[in-house]
């Protein structure tokens, strides 16, 4: 793998770290449909989401 797409990967996880911590941080003051928001947004930018929503507390998935 050339080192720029190692950069470039690094650059994402860097980011998603940091939205998991503001998303973290939101959760706690989460109304029940603000839950399901922010769980939805986890699943769209988490490559292994469901392991993501477990660590939060997410676990069951609302309809």
């Amino acid at each position: 793998m050339p080192i720029s797409e190692r950069k470039t990967e690094l650059r994402r996880r860097r980011k998603r770290r940091e939205k998991y911590a503001i998303l973290k941080r939101k959760l706690e003051k989460a109304t029940v449909s603000e839950r399901a928001a922010i769980a939805e947004k986890i699943r769209r930018m988490s490559p292994d989401p469901e392991v993501v929503l477990a660590n939060f507390g997410l676990t069951e998935r609302s309809a």
